[in-house]
This record gives C-alpha cells, structure tokens and sequence, in this order.
C-alpha cells in the first residue's frame, strides 16, 4: 500500500489529474480502473475521479509496486551550471529572459523538425535547479507539483517567460493570462518599410496539422481563426532597408506574427519558415529577429493583486538585433 499526504500545492485538483502526475509510468486506462474497482482511497472512503482534493487528505492506493512515485534525482539540479536570466521573482513568481536558441521544454523541437535538446538545457529545468539550489524547491516533498511555465515563446525566439513556483501562483497566472489581464509586446526587425508605419492587421489564419505551418488568408475559410495584429514602427534602417517593429497581439495564434507580417510582404529578418532568409543567414543571422520584451500587468485581483500596474522588460542590450538600428 502506497500513501499519500496531500501539501497545499496538491489541493484544488481532481484525483484524476493528481495521480496522472504523481505515479510513475502508469496507463491511464489502467489508473481508471484501479479507482473503480475501489483500490483508490480518499481519507478512507472509495474515490470518484473527478473528486476535488484539499490540502491534508489522505490518498490511499492498493496498486502495484510498479507505479509508484517518481524518485526525484536531485543530483541532476546540482549538475547544472547554467542560470537563468532573472527580470523579476518573488515568492510565487519568476520572470526570466529566454535567450533565442533555447527550448523552453524537453517536448519542443526545432524549426525544421530537429531533436530536442536534453532536459536539462531546457528553461524550465534550469529554473527548477537555481530554485533547487535556493532551497525555494525540492521535488522530495512535491508528490505531483513542480514549477512550471505559464507562457513558453518558440525555441527560436527570444524574450520574457513567467514561471510560477507553487500550484496556486499557476492557476492564478493562467487566469490572468486567459482573462487578458496580461499585455505582451513584441520587438522585431522587419525587411521592407510597412505603409502606414503604424496600423493594426487582421487575417485569417489556417494552421496545417501535418506541416505544422500556417497559412494567412485575408478572407474566411474553412477552420481558419481570426487573427489581429498591431504594429508600430519604431525605427527605420534606410541602408539595409529594415524596419524596427513593436508588435501588440489582439490575438495569440501559432506563429502569428511571422505569419501574418510576411503575408504584407515584410518576413522577419533570419525568418527561415515563412520568408526566404537564404541572405540572412550569409549575414550571420540564424534566429528570428522577434523578442518579447515587455510585460504588463493591469485589473488584477486574486493572490496575485500586488502585479496590478506593474510592468517589466528586457535589457535591450540583451536583444542583439537591436545593434541594426
């Protein structure tokens, strides 16, 4: 028999979910039918799936040995020297600068389909080791509860991602985040000099399951969604003939920046997958020349209130295509 004493950060999910993240290599099919033939047990009562737990109830399971809790390997924390850039943190929160190149998880890939890299060159892997190494995690006393990302930005573009560190911190920052209560604005270097400098678009963007590309269509078509895009010319290069871009997304749809400015005929500079950057990359430049680099926070309540007003933004200096202009 396997128990289970519940933490904050476990309450305020269902059974179901819990075990899913807690028990080591076992089939969902099977889970289920542990917890209908009774072998699943919520403070000593027969356990429903889809049953709410709360902080300090008791999970009981008459499984086998097999599915037990993942053994945490610390050791692998210890192991790693990279830091992450850090913009802002305080007890819930970490606000981190991603560097273009970087996965954010082990399941990303890149561009063209490439393997990804080993978990522990990820960014969440390396904000879990600096708060490892803080003393703020240790995955010995979580049983289904690890810090984790609340936004992730393409391997190939750089910029501001929020990680939570407790359950509640998480939830709380998704909400936010769907309830747009959280601005993100972009930076980005553009071939060409859009007309009007400044202007919101708006498209329809089909994405292809199987390519894992998408397609701008200035008309509806089937299984297309809308998509609005605002920009703003910061700065024009009238020698390389580039334009410096902050990009405000009314909508957030895969690839929808690179998307959508190269359907006007301004493909972002180093853009390998929607624009022809044979010429960018003989120049050096490998990555999309895209960053998030600001976040704003407004009509917020909730644990995380004290975020009301705030703003936060990446060191320019950091941002390497901003030496063009």
């Amino acid at each position: 028999m396997q128990k289970f004493i519940l933490n904050k950060n476990d309450a305020g999910q269902r059974l179901d979910k819990f075990l899913t993240k807690s028990l080591k290599g076992i089939p969902m099919s099977l889970m289920y039918k542990y917890i209908r033939k009774k072998r699943v047990k919520v403070n000593g009562k027969r356990a429903k799936e889809n049953q709410m737990l709360a902080e300090g109830d008791v999970i009981e399971l008459y499984i086998p040995d097999e599915f037990s809790k993942a053994e945490a390997d610390t050791g692998e924390y210890d192991k790693v020297k990279a830091s992450p850039v850090v913009i802002y943190e305080d007890e819930n929160l970490i606000i981190c600068d991603k560097r273009a190149g970087m996965l954010s998880h082990t399941g990303d890939k890149g561009e063209n389909g490439a393997a990804a890299i080993p978990e522990r060159d990820t960014l969440i892997f390396i904000i879990r080791a600096y708060l490892y190494k803080k003393g703020e995690y240790d995955p010995e006393d979580e049983s289904s509860f690890a810090p984790a990302l609340a936004n992730r930005l393409d391997r190939n573009t750089g910029g501001l991602v929020i990680a939570a560190k407790n359950a509640e911190a998480l939830r709380e920052i998704n909400r936010l985040i769907r309830d747009g209560c959280v601005d993100k604005r972009y930076l980005c270097a553009v071939h060409g000099r859009p007309s009007p400098a400044s202007g919101t678009l708006r498209g329809f963007l089909f994405k292809n399951s199987k390519t894992k590309t998408v397609t701008v269509y200035s008309a509806q078509r089937q299984g297309a969604k809308e998509i609005i895009t605002s920009y703003k010319t910061e700065k024009y290069s009238k020698e390389k003939d580039l334009s410096l871009l902050e990009v405000h997304l009314e909508t957030g749809r895969t690839h929808q920046i690179r998307a959508h400015l190269a359907s006007i005929g301004h493909p972002l500079l180093g853009e390998g997958k929607y624009g022809q950057n044979r010429g960018d990359r003989a120049m050096g430049y490998k990555y999309q020349a895209l960053y998030s680099y600001r976040l704003s926070f407004s009509v917020c309540d909730g644990p995380l209130a004290y975020l009301d007003g705030k703003t936060f933004e990446a060191d320019r200096k950091n941002i390497p295509f901003l030496s063009l202009f």
